[in-house]
Order: structure tokens, then C-alpha cells, then sequence
């Protein structure tokens, strides 16, 4: 059974930094791109960073630009997400997802690309 599981949330001051992390197990993503997708009370879930298989590539969105790094550590099967500097409009639940194979980068914002995803974690800001 595959399983994506998300930890690192929680309650942080604006300004601050958080690291989330995503364990995967049952299978190995290590060929296919695994992404952080995050959706706020009362809005659609959206695309935030993405990794391909290998790590050499990567996607985020404007709204986190300069602020957030995706990576991951495929020995370990595990993604993560290094925000910094917080802002109020961060808060969400940040929901990994991976690929099960091989995709063009053009098609790791859509999440319809990934096949799994895990149970979310809540991030909040304090101001």
C-alpha cells in the first residue's frame, strides 16, 4: 500500500520558517516528479513546488518565489519543503503528491499529473 505522509506543520510567527516533510513508502518515486500543493479555507487547492525524479529540476509558484524550496532525498523516499519567511496568505494545508512516472515538466502544476497524495499537513501564521 502507498502511502504519503506529511509532517512539520504547525504554528509559526510571519516572518518564520518551516520545513515539511513527506515520507513515501510502499513504493519508490525516485523516477517520477513529487510536488507541494497547499488549499486555505474556503479557496481551491493550488500548486506551489514541484521536484522532478531526480532532483535536478524544479517548479514553484509565483506566490512563493524566493521564499520556499522544494527538495528531496530519494535514498530516503522522502520530499521536503523549506519555507521561509512566512506570510499571512501562507496558511493552508500543504498536501504532497507524486508522480507515477516520468512527466514533462509543464505538467507538474496540474494535479491531475499525480497519482498520490498524502493526508495534508496544517501550516499557520501568526501576526
Amino acid at each position: 500500500q502507498v502511502q504519503l505522509v506529511e509532517s512539520g506543520g504547525g504554528l509559526v510567527q510571519a516572518g518564520g520558517s518551516l520545513r515539511l516533510s513527506c515520507a513515501a513508502s510502499g513504493r519508490t518515486f525516485s523516477s517520477a516528479a513529487m510536488g507541494w500543493f497547499r488549499q486555505a479555507p474556503g479557496k481551491e487547492r493550488e500548486f506551489v513546488e514541484a521536484i522532478s525524479g531526480s532532483g535536478g529540476t524544479t517548479y514553484y509558484a509565483d506566490s512563493v518565489r524566493g521564499r520556499s524550496t522544494v527538495s528531496r532525498d530519494n535514498a530516503k523516499n522522502t520530499l521536503y519543503l523549506q519555507m521561509n519567511s512566512l506570510k499571512p496568505e501562507d496558511p493552508a494545508v500543504y498536501y504532497c503528491a507524486a508522480q507515477t512516472s516520468y512527466s514533462a515538466g509543464s505538467l507538474y502544476r496540474r494535479e491531475s499529473s499525480y497519482a498520490y497524495w498524502g493526508q495534508g499537513t496544517q501550516v499557520t501564521v501568526s501576526t
